[in-house]
């Protein structure tokens, strides 16, 4: 185990590293004007100069990498171009609404997904089987916008006129400020969400528990006269969660990178939406830092799932 995590360890950091060179490179590749747009309009080549020579801009692009390379090992990625505040402070202040509508919506969609997964996988080609895929495939196709969009019309407006002040049009408020209201602003971008992906998941715990359930193992279980329920949960589930966690790893890790589409929709200061401000305003240090952010938040949800493997699943081996 000791040396599977460290050799995963290991390419992860490689993995971030060839991010940090591509992100970087993209940047450089077309021409920038940073320094001209926060010069302002009107400014003199000397005086953009002078910019540029402040943040570094006038470098070589190498010595600039090489320069935001041992900034980052140190756990510094910069300053923001606009307010000078440190990218890790803005990160900071977003990421706890990233992850609590992360969070939230995970509940939610693993405990959706899973369980009508394993109802229309025990009951194959019943009624609430060819209901429960009917949902997943009309969710799964639905744009998350327009989710949003409906959520907010139907549970927001519609109830809003109606005298039924339960869902406030958007917005953040933190854990901190009553737990009713961290709830009520978040619970539509936690719905939509959750509807949005737990469609995948009842495919997945599906398709997995109907290879499962066709185990030998499984029906030695049930000729010793196991209660079905034990033969479903304990034996069945357990063996088909797999391909979910796997899909979970993922998905967590890029969640709390940032949902552009959630967080825009439902107004969400999180990281998605700030770093579509950092993009319109072409503020490279929040951009990168928000990027690095998010791939090792992919890699260390990959890693995890390796890990998770092997409790879930004793005949997979680490290698």
């Amino acid at each position: 185990m000791l040396a599977f995590l460290i050799r995963r360890i290991g390419h992860g950091i490689l993995v971030l590293w060839l991010i940090t060179i591509a992100v970087f490179g993209l940047f450089f590749v077309a021409p920038s004007n940073v320094a001209q747009s926060l010069a302002g309009r009107q400014a003199t080549p000397e005086t953009i100069a002078l910019v540029k020579h402040r943040l570094g801009l006038d470098l070589p692009i190498w010595r600039q990498y090489l320069n935001f390379l041992e900034n980052a090992l140190h756990g510094n990625l910069g300053f923001d171009y606009y307010h000078q505040v440190p990218v890790t402070t803005i990160i900071a202040q977003a990421l706890p609404v990233t992850v609590s509508l992360a969070l939230g919506a995970a509940v939610l969609w693993l405990l959706l997904g899973v369980f009508n997964g394993v109802i229309s996988a025990v009951y194959p080609r019943s009624l609430a089987d060819r209901g429960l895929t009917l949902f997943s495939l009309f969710f799964y196709s639905f744009p998350s916008f327009l989710l949003g969009l409906l959520l907010l019309y139907f549970l927001y407006f519609r109830l809003t006129l109606a005298g039924y002040e339960w869902f406030p049009a958007g917005g953040y408020t933190g854990i901190t400020e009553g737990l009713g209201s961290w709830v009520q602003h978040l619970v539509l971008p936690w719905i939509a969400l959750a509807l949005l992906l737990a469609a995948t998941y009842t495919r997945l715990t599906r398709g997995s528990m109907l290879d499962v359930l066709g185990e030998d193992y499984i029906r030695t279980a049930r000729s010793k006269g196991i209660r079905e329920s034990r033969v479903v949960v304990r034996h069945g589930l357990r063996s088909a969660l797999t391909p979910v966690v796997t899909q979970f790893g993922i998905d967590l890790g890029q969640l709390i990178g940032g949902v552009v589409v959630i967080e825009s929709v439902f107004s969400l200061p999180g990281l998605g939406k700030t770093a579509v401000v950092a993009i319109n305003q072409q503020d490279l240090p929040v951009i990168i830092g928000i990027v690095l952010f998010a791939s090792a938040c992919v890699v260390a949800a990959n890693i995890l799932v390796d890990i998770v493997y092997a409790v879930l699943d004793p005949r997979v081996r680490l290698h």
